[in-house]
């Protein structure tokens, strides 16, 4: 399995109009392609899959299709990690979950940036930053996550949020673009009534 970066990071570099690119993207589509086609019961095929197509994954990792990434092997998803339906990752860069990681559905993770130069845009110009996405992480509904951010510990991103800033842990943030509401603290143990 191919595991080198598939584009400089940091710099810009020729993203579009790219054979080279083109051509692993063109493999990595064809794993989502089958991966999309099995049952979303059939978790030992979909396991075989995501090794195949990954850069590394825990154990008990669980992507709810469909499911569609770039190349796969620019992503690492610790243990317990579960997706809801229609995750999006554009890998360019190191995408990098922790263990605990809740995904809720229709959620974007994009490493990639384009030229803001109309001219260099044009002409295909990208730049890929890295995504850290810490553990115990709940992101809701409908987020995305923008290159270069970083997530941290036992945070949550409130559904529809954009996140183009680091957010640190133990915080509820929220918003377009997202912001930090909140610290999470012991009182939100007793916040809703324990099933019994």
């Amino acid at each position: 399995m191919n595991k080198r970066p598939a584009v400089p990071v940091g710099c810009y570099f020729q993203g579009c109009y790219n054979p080279e690119y083109e051509r692993e993207i063109a493999v990595c589509k064809d794993k989502c392609f089958r991966y999309n086609k099995l049952s979303p019961n059939d978790r030992e095929a979909q396991a075989e899959i995501l090794k195949e197509m990954l850069g590394g994954m825990g154990k008990e990792v669980i992507i709810t299709p469909p499911f569609w990434c770039d190349y796969g092997y620019n992503i690492f998803m610790g243990d317990y990690f579960y997706s809801n339906h229609n995750m999006i990752i554009t890998d360019g860069a190191k995408v990098t979950f922790g263990d605990h990681v809740f995904v809720a559905p229709n959620c974007c993770f994009t490493t990639a940036e384009h030229a803001i130069d109309p001219e260099q845009r044009k002409a295909g110009i990208e730049l890929a930053k890295p995504i850290t996405v810490g553990n115990n992480v709940w992101i809701g509904a409908g987020s995305t996550i923008l290159a270069g951010v970083t997530i941290g510990d036992n945070s949550i991103i409130g559904a529809g949020s954009v996140v183009k800033k680091p957010i640190p842990a133990n915080v509820i943030a929220v918003g377009v673009p997202c912001r930090v509401l909140r610290e999470i603290t012991e009182q939100d143990k007793y916040r809703y009534p324990m099933y019994k």
